[in-house]
């Protein structure tokens, strides 16, 4: 299996990552428990969550796949994985698949540079989603 094949489906998912470090002994019960109360959003809506450990060796990915919770653990045997920056109060940061892909590559944030792009965004939806950090 490709690395990221796993993301490959992902297209227009929203991607949450959480903020604070998690316990990663954490578990469906625990990690949807978050989400309820931290992302105050349904798992069920078929958003993908992300956790990082203190150390950030360690990532949790989570998500609703049609019937179940599902969660993804991967546990780095060298190196960290980089949280990006955000403001001290946010509890959470909205990502797309090509930040996630980024993220878990282990490319360095401070060297990548976006280009601009054209992005539509309703009045309703854009009022309705967190700022990005």
């Amino acid at each position: 299996m490709q690395p990221l094949s796993l993301l490959a489906p992902l297209g227009q998912t929203k991607i949450y990552l959480y903020a604070k470090h998690v316990d990663m002994r954490k578990s469906f019960d625990g990690l949807h428990a978050l989400v309820q109360s931290e992302f105050r959003r349904d798992v069920r809506l078929g958003d993908l969550f992300l956790f990082l450990n203190r150390r950030l060796d360690r990532i949790k990915l989570m998500y609703w796949d049609r019937d179940g919770l599902m969660i993804v653990y991967k546990r780095l045997e060298r190196g960290t994985f980089q949280r990006p920056q955000c403001p001290p109060d946010a509890d959470h940061v909205a990502m797309d698949a090509t930040d996630l892909a980024i993220l878990l590559s282990g490319i360095e944030l401070a060297s990548v540079k976006r280009r601009r792009r054209y992005a539509f965004a309703p009045a309703t939806q854009a009022s309705q989603e967190p700022s990005r950090c």
